[in-house]
């Protein structure tokens, strides 16, 4: 439909109609030349001048609104009975049942839809199109494939007031969640009104948490239970051991007293291997390693206080910073302390001297990483100041291999669970570096710049394709590295072992190969 709208005004109303005509050209002004002037400029012939002929151009940024997910369930219960029929009355059902089985109908429609369900069954019974012909054999394929990793994920602290992801623990059963510990470290610089919620995030819904943890103090460390999924152990800045059950809602199922606790913020908590799955122990800043039952938290089982001259003194206690514990040695423990120096110790021991087996001297400042390589566990890994240096237990004096002085600090590091030459490293300039040293070991095998702020944590997944890593605003990304840095490669064991051993014997005098 076409829309016209005539607008009408008097001929009055137009002002003075304007009236041209032609006349001849008229000079107003006339300022004739001045050869005095002209003596003060120099006269430039050739003129140059540049003219750049491209479209001006202008850039613009628009921010997509974020995409809100939802999760619901639905609950199916059986259908289809006429109303007249009670579906939980067996008598009635029964009943319905021969009176539709005598009907002409349902015989035909049995027979016509027999004859299509026979032909699925003997097309399955033909082939099985989810075997595995290939189960058996070890991935061993040499991938030519540049080292890489892409972001999958990125979890967001929810809260207004950020706090740094101290802490990241991935979900034993099938590694489909995450728990993040946040908490600010600065002593007595901790905003006003900052919370002290932690948080456990479904890896499918990075909108929000799906449950929130609410501790009394904020939570430094926080760990799945590896025999069982529903409980996880935090240690507090206050000094407490804390436990939830996931079955019982977001507050603190046990929690250990505070006259019993330790005295500084703990930065370490693992999980023992144990028949009751319900042993633990922490470490701490104030010189201490406890042993705990979380069936009764009110008091540790047990404490060794970390004094490198064997006279359990808390006064010259080393602060612990990192535990490392492996369960194919039961009795043994390692302590990462904030003055550089590993503390071998020996859990068995009945005197302060036999608890301190040994100590590896090497790092200028704290050590904030401390992990047995998972395929040959007397190496280990060290992550402080600005390298990160790997150990043997039959080289005392020094690492056996270090990687650079990096110009930014390391907050962080891991060894690959399945590549026994790749290890993981975390920089304070928002850098992870992947190293593999079988490839080279004067730089790493790859460097992805994942944040602008500052990397406090990272934890890799059980199969070793995918990592998180926790940022000082909050912020926990997820990444997944290229196949082949998570597949083991032909003859990886066996060269990574002569590196081991050709290092540890000293035949490389430099530590740090070419």
């Amino acid at each position: 439909m076409e829309i016209v709208y005539v607008y009408v005004k008097k001929r009055s109303e137009f002002g003075k109609q304007c009236n041209f005509s032609d006349r001849q050209a008229e000079l107003n002004i006339d300022i004739p030349p001045n050869p005095e002037l002209a003596e003060q400029f120099v006269e430039r012939n050739p003129v140059d001048t540049g003219i750049q002929c491209s479209t001006s151009m202008s850039e613009h940024e628009a921010n997509t609104e974020r995409f809100e997910m939802e999760t619901r369930g639905i609950n199916h219960v059986e259908g289809g009975w006429p109303k007249d029929v009670n579906p939980l009355e067996l008598e009635q059902t029964i009943r319905f049942r021969k009176k539709v089985e005598k009907d002409e109908n349902y015989i035909n429609a049995v027979l016509q839809l027999g004859s299509i369900m026979e032909h699925c069954i003997k097309q399955n019974n033909a082939i099985d199109i989810y075997q595995e012909y290939f189960d058996d054999e070890d991935a061993v394929e040499v991938t030519d494939e540049a080292p890489s990793a892409k972001t999958i994920n990125v979890f967001r602290d929810p809260q207004e007031i950020k706090r740094p992801a101290t802490h990241v623990s991935w979900y034993p059963d099938g590694n489909r969640k995450l728990a993040v510990a946040y908490s600010c470290l600065n002593f007595q610089r901790a905003p006003e009104g900052m919370s002290n919620e932690s948080y456990i995030w479904d890896l499918e819904n990075p909108n929000r948490p799906e449950i929130t943890l609410k501790p009394s103090s904020p939570l430094v460390t926080l760990e799945y239970n590896p025999k069982d999924s529903h409980v996880l152990l935090a240690g507090c800045y206050n000094g407490q051991i804390a436990c939830w059950d996931t079955r019982k809602g977001s507050l603190v199922a046990e929690l250990s007293t505070i006259e019993f606790s330790h005295r500084d913020p703990v930065y370490g908590t693992i999980w023992l291997q144990s028949k009751t799955g319900t042993e633990c122990f922490s470490a701490s800043t104030d010189g201490q390693v406890m042993w705990w039952d979380i069936r009764k938290l009110s008091e540790p089982t047990e404490v060794v206080i970390m004094d490198i001259t064997k006279k359990e003194h808390l006064e010259n206690a080393l602060g612990a910073i990192s535990l490392e514990f492996e369960s194919t040695l039961p009795t043994k423990f390692m302590v990462g302390t904030e003055q550089g120096v590993v503390i071998s110790c020996n859990r068995k021991g009945k005197t302060p001297a036999e608890k301190i087996v040994c100590t590896f001297s090497g790092h200028h400042g704290p050590i904030y990483a401390l992990q047995r390589n998972p395929f040959y566990p007397k190496n280990f890994l060290t992550v402080g100041d600005w390298t990160a240096r790997i150990w043997s237990e039959d080289s005392r004096e020094s690492s056996i291999m270090w990687t650079k002085y990096h110009m930014a600090y390391l907050t962080d590091g891991a060894w690959s669970p399945v590549r026994p030459a790749v290890f993981f490293t975390t920089k304070m300039d928002g850098t992870l570096d992947i190293w593999d040293f079988v490839f080279k070991q004067c730089d790493p095998a790859l460097s992805l710049k994942v944040c602008d702020e500052a990397l406090f944590c990272l934890r890799v997944e059980d199969n070793g394709c995918f990592i998180a890593c926790g940022s000082q605003l909050g912020t926990t990304t997820l990444l997944e590295v290229s196949n082949g840095l998570c597949t083991l490669q032909r003859n990886e064991k066996n060269m990574a072992s002569a590196i081991f051993e050709r290092e540890t014997r000293g035949e490389d005098p430099g530590g740090q190969a070419p």
